[in-house]
């Protein structure tokens, strides 16, 4: 009878762990800080390394070296940044990006172009990434719950998922009241 309960008491802890690093990774820009992070491992790698493709080695430990450590640290930073301080991606996306293109030049073709390449799509997906409602999800939770009122439909305007955490969940294809008069904009100056 005990393993039973220590079975599920196992089972519970990963139940929970599990859905706390769900609720962890719905929070903020999970895939952008690990695309960085993943970005940042090549760059600062292989310049420290021997890499052989047959009979051709390749190193590259001079400054270059210095320089290509230096961005593949930041870029490691900027991907745990992303996901320990959300409210900063935008800045640590352009900065990942920045840094990513640097590494053209500085670090043996970006890490040979995979380093390059997750640098810029982690640094994209985190200046495209925007917190969905929590409001707004709990809400919809409760209304597909079982036995709760059936939710008026509406026609007129198109509703979004709650918690996408697209840019565009919230845009509306109408154009602000002050775009509307015809010949705004187009007056001369007398």
């Amino acid at each position: 009878m005990s393993t039973n309960t220590e079975g599920l008491s196992i089972v519970s802890i990963l139940a929970r762990v599990r859905v706390g690093f769900r609720h962890f990774r719905w929070g903020r820009p999970f895939w952008a800080g690990l695309f960085t992070m993943i970005a940042g491992l090549p760059i600062g790698y292989f310049p420290y390394r021997y890499v052989t493709f047959g009979d051709l080695t390749i190193r590259m430990a001079t400054t270059a070296g210095a320089g290509s450590l230096v961005i593949g640290v930041l870029l490691v930073v900027l991907g745990l940044t992303m996901w320990f301080q959300p409210h900063v991606r935008i800045f640590a996306g352009v900065a990942a990006i920045l840094l990513a293109l640097v590494s053209l030049i500085v670090s043996n073709f970006g890490g040979f172009v995979v380093g390059y390449l997750f640098g810029l799509v982690g640094g994209g997906m985190s200046v495209a990434w925007m917190p969905g409602d929590r409001a707004a999800a709990t809400s919809a939770e409760a209304a597909e719950a079982p036995g709760a009122p059936a939710k008026p439909v509406r026609s007129e305007a198109r509703e979004t998922p709650p918690g996408t955490g697209s840019v565009l969940a919230g845009f509306e294809a109408t154009a602000p009241e002050g775009a509307r008069e015809v010949g705004k904009g187009m007056r001369r100056a007398e």
